[in-house]
């Protein structure tokens, strides 16, 4: 098969179709068809982390994730069901209870697309005890703040550095719920020598674990448009 051979598939009982290259994910929104997700970002690769936008496929028990799963002829794809349904909620749920997300005080109160899932997905209450380690704040650095509190382990920031920015500061130290983003080999954020300070990880963060000292949230809130911006100013040499 070419690389971009149309394939027609079926996704929620609609005929659609998409290249050869394509994921499920990618296709079911170039056709109008909302699949929640949060680790996944347009233009960088997709991470298959969060698991929100798993899918069920005919003939298989198992749930894929749509934005790792590339698409294929014949395919039927069936993205809202009530296990669905129950799995997405209970990842949200997870989510919340594993660090701190108190809403009335964060800085991305009303721009968080985790509290937007939690309010598209109808989650109102979580049935998980919160972890809540309390984890210190970085302010080390003269423009941003890191608010591990508030992290989600997308890795959105890991991404955009290093496939959109090349200066690689930003990791992840430790395993499951004790999994941290750390700058360069853990050190403050401030000291980094890679750093460029341009700003892209606190663009493409979901929630308020990154945010500017100088601007809103709400100034910053990631969007596509906004990565093909700082896409383009890179080209045109800026910071």
């Amino acid at each position: 098969m070419k690389e971009h051979d149309s394939i027609t598939l079926t996704i929620d009982g609609q005929s659609v179709t998409g290249r050869s290259t394509d994921t499920i994910l990618s296709t079911a929104r170039s056709h109008g068809i909302f699949i929640p997700s949060l680790c996944f970002f347009e233009g960088l690769t997709p991470a298959g982390s969060c698991r929100l936008c798993v899918v069920e496929i005919e003939g298989s028990s198992k749930l894929s994730p749509a934005c790792t799963t590339p698409i294929g002829e014949g395919m039927r794809v069936t993205t809202q069901s009530s296990r669905l349904s129950r799995y997405r909620k209970a990842i949200i749920e997870l989510l919340f209870s594993e660090r701190t997300h108190v809403c009335a005080v964060c800085v991305a109160n009303g721009s968080c697309e985790l509290q937007h899932l939690a309010q598209v997905l109808g989650v109102d209450h979580v049935s998980y005890p919160g972890i809540g380690p309390a984890l210190p704040l970085d302010v080390s650095h003269d423009r941003f703040v890191l608010d591990p509190n508030r992290c989600i382990l997308c890795t959105r920031c890991v991404r955009v550095c290093a496939e959109i920015e090349g200066a690689h500061t930003w990791d992840v130290k430790n395993r499951g719920i004790h999994s941290q983003i750390i700058a360069d080999f853990d050190i403050p954020w401030g000291q980094s020598t890679t750093c460029t300070g341009c700003g892209k990880c606190v663009r493409v963060c979901p929630t308020g674990a990154l945010f500017s000292k100088e601007t809103s949230r709400a100034a910053t809130v990631a969007t596509p448009f906004n990565l093909v911006r700082l896409l383009t100013h890179r080209a045109e040499g800026h910071q």
